[in-house]
């Protein structure tokens, strides 16, 4: 059995030291939404299956190479025409990063629902699913819907990170296509901006919690960036917990940081307490080292966090 189970797009990143008209030198790596998720799960030494649309390019080349490095599932990873979908972060202010993206007909966006059927082996105890990959296209948004449908049908927990990207759609987009998938999903991400997107109905926060509550949603995790996070669940009651202080590198890649933290604790049988330390502790080590993922810990070093500034490990 697979803990984790995740579909989405693989893009090839190139993040500059400096505004990208001053010229210079870029860094090539990997990310996605799901792509990290699944790694910063799979060094928390979680079995995690990656399903995507690559291409036959070098830049395919470099993503399988990279998720196979980081002890990702693979093997139902699907050859597509169309390039690599590239994404470009460059520096402006302080921790303010522009994100410039060339993605349009990627392999990327060639995921179908066919794909998911092939990796119907794996038998996960958790599906993970986000906005980015529904709002690529008809057969990503499709893919995405029967994913969803299987992973209530074989009774594994779904989690949606709503993740909207209004580069890619519209927030009526959004909603039009988010607010289905309610009846299947067990755990809820977004951001405070972003419920509005799934939430069935409400106007305020309490009332769109409720409303997805009442449709079937197990748990509303609500990021809320330099403030933590909090969780509401059918009991009614609520935790929260503030994020922790660390020097900023790079806040980009955080939100996936938090998620792989929570669905880890999750998996460990933890209570909502735990995975939501778990999930801010992600997140700080994401904001704390540049990158998406690179930065993030195994499992041994989940209590770096606590040593003193300017310690040396020996």
């Amino acid at each position: 059995m697979t803990d984790v189970l995740t579909f989405g797009e693989a893009l090839v990143t190139l993040r500059a030291e400096q505004s990208i008209r001053n010229g210079g030198s870029l860094r090539m790596s990997v990310a996605g939404a799901e792509v990290n998720v699944a790694i910063g799960l799979a060094r928390l030494g979680h079995d995690v299956r990656w399903v995507g649309c690559t291409s036959r390019d070098e830049f395919g080349a470099l993503v399988l190479r990279t998720l196979r490095a980081e002890n990702v599932d693979v093997r139902h990873a699907a050859l597509a025409d169309g390039p690599t979908g590239l994404v470009v972060f460059e520096p402006r202010i302080a921790d303010l990063t522009r994100v410039s993206y060339r993605r349009s007909g990627s392999a990327g966006s060639r995921l179908a629902p066919t794909h998911v059927e092939a990796s119907s082996d794996a038998r996960p105890r958790v599906v993970h699913l986000t906005g980015i990959t529904a709002a690529l296209g008809p057969g990503p948004l499709g893919a995405v819907r029967a994913a969803a449908e299987a992973a209530t049908a074989s009774g594994a927990t779904l989690c949606l990170d709503v993740n909207h990207r209004a580069k890619l759609w519209s927030r009526e987009e959004a909603a039009a296509a988010l607010r289905p998938l309610m009846g299947h999903v067990d755990i809820l991400v977004a951001s405070d901006d972003e419920l509005a997107l799934a939430a069935p109905g409400g106007t305020t926060e309490d009332e769109r919690v409720e409303a997805l509550l009442e449709a079937g949603v197990r748990e509303v995790v609500v990021k809320r960036g330099a403030d933590g996070a909090q969780v509401f669940g059918v009991s009614g009651a609520s935790v929260a917990r503030p994020a922790l202080s660390v020097p900023v590198k790079d806040t980009v890649g955080a939100g996936d940081a938090f998620v792989a933290g929570y669905l880890s604790a999750l998996l460990d049988g933890e209570p909502v307490e735990r995975r939501l330390e778990r999930g801010v502790a992600l997140g700080a080590f994401a904001v704390a080292s540049q990158g998406d993922w690179e930065g993030l810990p195994v499992r041994d070093e989940l209590g770096l966090l606590d040593a003193a500034p300017g310690s040396a490990i020996r």
